[in-house]
């Protein structure tokens, strides 16, 4: 636990300062948040251990709780001295900062209200989607366990990326479809249960990001509203390439009765990378997490034997994805060789040009 700790939390105080002072503490925190944890990952050996699964890792749970909350004070943080007076003044003084929260959104707040809503309690479900919905991204916590985790490696799941697809289109398709999806399911299981329209969840997603929105310009008019909602939509534009990258061109053989095969460790793809699996909470272990969606983040495992490997870790490869070109010349014929089971050949390709 000590390595998610250190990877989540020490972050926290920069990111901060960064709000009060922005210049070179908003510098220091996105090349933290950046640079220092590629270069760490470069140098730090791969962790290929696993821990055993009878441990009950119930600091993972505080440490997800102790994150929600630390979440919801960087964005009102954000909001009033990002985006408000009595803060960082200029915006050659806030935009690294804005970009340093952005990726802090990204890259931890994410994972985090991810592990959340995968979580048995009621409490740390509403936890996770209330961070969700700060991040104007509410429907995701609809959308991701009800029809990605439904759906996902197959031509239905508007969160996996087709072979041969490039990040710029997939953003539109999925953003647009998961936020559909997740409304139809929604509906269908309010109407089901008998509940009020009311306690629809996605009018709750709406509130609150339009409170967050309102809070936004009442600190800082406009132009808060408008920092606020980029630094939004910089971390939801990174939550889509981890999923884009995370399931790009693996897809689920449709059986002879029209049944998709069950998920599989061949399903997705993983990074070991240590730093970046600390600081997104072994989200890059994502095999074992579709085998098995409630297994709390630090039992997650990764078999390098079964589960196909990213050549980089997953934050390279989610910017490599920016170049489509570049990407697909990478990861097409790794993913084409998994596609037609040797899972070994697909290593086995150079990792040219990354």
């Amino acid at each position: 636990m000590a390595a998610f700790l250190i990877a989540t939390l020490a972050p926290l105080p920069l990111l901060f300062l960064a709000a009060l002072w922005g210049g070179v503490w908003g510098w220091v925190a996105l090349i933290w948040l950046t640079g220092f944890t590629a270069l760490l990952d470069a140098i730090l050996p791969r962790n290929w251990q696993n821990a055993p699964l009878d441990r009950p890792f119930t600091a993972g749970v505080g440490l997800s709780v102790a994150l929600g909350v630390a979440h919801l004070w960087l964005a009102v943080a954000a909001m009033r001295f990002l985006g408000g007076p009595g803060g960082a003044a200029g915006w050659a003084q806030v935009a690294p900062a804005a970009l340093a929260y952005g990726v802090y959104f990204g890259q931890v707040s994410h994972p985090n209200a991810h592990e959340l809503i995968h979580r048995p309690g009621r409490g740390l479900r509403r936890l996770g989607r209330l961070v969700y919905a700060t991040m104007l991204f509410g429907h995701h916590a609809s959308a991701h366990p009800k029809v990605h985790h439904v759906w996902v490696a197959s031509a239905r799941d508007p969160n996996t990326a087709m072979l041969g697809e490039g990040f710029w289109r997939y953003l539109r398709r999925a953003w647009r479809g998961s936020f559909r999806e997740g409304f139809r399911i929604e509906t269908y299981d309010l109407r089901r249960a008998g509940r009020p329209w009311w306690r629809h969840p996605y009018l709750g997603y709406g509130a609150i990001a339009a409170l967050c929105l309102a809070l936004a310009a009442g600190f800082g008019g406009a132009s808060g509203a408008a920092l606020y909602l980029g630094i939004c939509a910089f971390a939801q534009v990174q939550i889509l390439l981890s999923d884009y990258v995370q399931h790009y061109g693996l897809e689920r053989a449709e059986r002879a009765d029209g049944r998709l095969e069950p998920v599989g460790p061949q399903h997705s793809w993983n990074a070991p990378h240590m730093a970046t699996g600390a600081m997104m909470l072994n989200a890059p272990r994502h095999s074992d997490h579709h085998l098995h969606p409630g297994r709390i983040y630090p039992g997650l495992q990764l078999d390098r034997q079964t589960m196909p490997i990213l050549p980089r870790s997953l934050p390279v490869m989610a910017t490599v994805a920016l170049w489509p070109r570049w990407w697909r010349r990478v990861m097409d014929p790794r993913a084409q060789a998994i596609r037609d089971g040797a899972l070994a050949e697909g290593r086995r390709h150079k990792e040219d040009g990354i």
